[in-house]
């Protein structure tokens, strides 16, 4: 799968469980047999336990406390000592072996439960250029932030979502994003990981949109993956009514088992977000340009003099001439509609030898062009 990955220029992106094992006892499936805080790989002294009782550890019950949050048991799963050469060792070769098979980085689980001296031990066995993204969750007042480890990799940005849905859920909010980023307290942008709802934001109430929202939904994703902040994740994920229910069964069968309203929900081949991830491309690092204003709810902004978006998150149609910093001649609409669309069929806009058009933006809508999806 790595290497079919690799020869589409997908990079794969392990999440890598390496603050802890597996709870109580059983079978894992490799047949593999653990208890009692020993597994295969590991005896018991080489987890966190109390003194004088390897078989036993406190629980994390206390987030200003850093040693309570970093070195007992997080839910009743046993601790790995990362302080430990053997255990950084096996975590570190785990590690290279998946690098080795093509894996391009890995985003480490519970990183924030893992002492960040200790941690970079690990990382640096790795080797040149892996990526390296971290589960951190900040708040104020706790022991652990996110800023402890900007050395080893990226973080987890986990108030983007928080401060975004402020401004999107609302109505007549959109204008305040301007400044969206760093000055409302966010993390620098070149640490920050960014998404609108993962795996458990989506199970633990944090996530205020999900799949569930629909177009509002894809809403904010559109402008996440517009605006020059962090590097972005698009969830790509099944349905569910209950939090604790698996994925389905069968595959997405080249797209036939997504967006059925049963199994694959497949966010990431809905036609606006899908889309959007190649006019982020085109627009690269570069910042916010030609920024325009309609109402409260209306925005608009270019960005690479190669990339332009116009946003309303109003219900009433916006038409306005805008400046959109691009070469003159006729683009795709590459946000086609609330469903996977197919570019080749997009409607089109117009622009004149001085970088304006004249666009129509539905309400909950957008009309984003690059220069790779120029037409004439």
């Amino acid at each position: 799968m790595v290497q079919r990955c690799n020869n589409v220029n997908v990079s794969v992106i392990v999440d890598a469980v390496i603050n802890h094992m597996a709870a109580g006892s059983g079978t894992g499936v490799a047949g593999s047999v653990f208890g009692s805080r020993s597994f295969p790989s590991y005896s018991q002294n080489d987890f966190h336990h109390n003194n004088g009782d390897s078989s036993k550890n406190c629980g994390v019950t206390n987030y200003k406390d850093k040693y309570n949050v970093q070195y007992c048991d997080l839910v009743g799963l046993p601790d790995l000592m990362t302080s430990s050469d053997y255990v950084q060792g096996q975590i570190a070769d785990y590690i290279n072996k998946v690098a080795a098979i093509g894996v391009h980085g890995i985003r480490i689980d519970a990183a924030k439960h893992q002492d960040a001296t200790e941690l970079s031990v690990i990382t640096k066995r790795l080797p040149s250029g892996f990526y390296i993204g971290q589960e951190v969750i900040g708040a104020t007042g706790e022991a652990v932030q996110p800023s402890m480890y900007f050395g080893l990799g990226q973080v987890s940005e986990f108030f983007y979502a928080d401060y975004l849905n402020d401004n999107v859920i609302p109505e007549n909010k959109m204008v305040y994003l301007k400044s969206f980023g760093e000055s409302w307290g966010l993390m620098p942008e070149d640490h920050a990981v960014v998404f609108m709802d993962n795996h458990d934001t989506q199970r633990d109430g944090r996530a205020r949109l999900t799949y569930k929202n629909g177009d509002l939904y894809t809403f904010a994703n559109v402008f996440m993956l517009a605006w020059p902040y962090g590097n972005a994740r698009v969830m790509s994920s099944y349905y569910f009514s209950d939090t604790d229910q698996g994925p389905p069964s069968v595959g997405v069968s080249d797209g036939a088992k997504c967006m059925d309203g049963v199994n694959w929900v497949c966010e990431h081949r809905w036609g606006p977000i899908a889309n959007m991830v190649a006019w982020r491309n085109a627009a690269g690092t570069s910042g916010i340009a030609n920024w325009q204003e309609g109402n409260a709810n209306q925005i608009a902004f270019s960005r690479n003099g190669a990339a332009f978006i116009a946003l309303n998150r109003g219900s009433s149609t916006w038409t306005a001439t805008l400046q959109t910093g691009l070469p003159a001649g006729t683009y795709c609409n590459i946000i086609g509609s609330s469903k996977a669309d197919d570019v080749s069929t997009c409607t089109t806009v117009t622009v004149s030898s001085s970088g304006q058009a004249t666009v129509t933006v539905p309400g909950l809508y957008a009309v984003a062009m690059h220069t790779g999806a120029k037409k004439a």
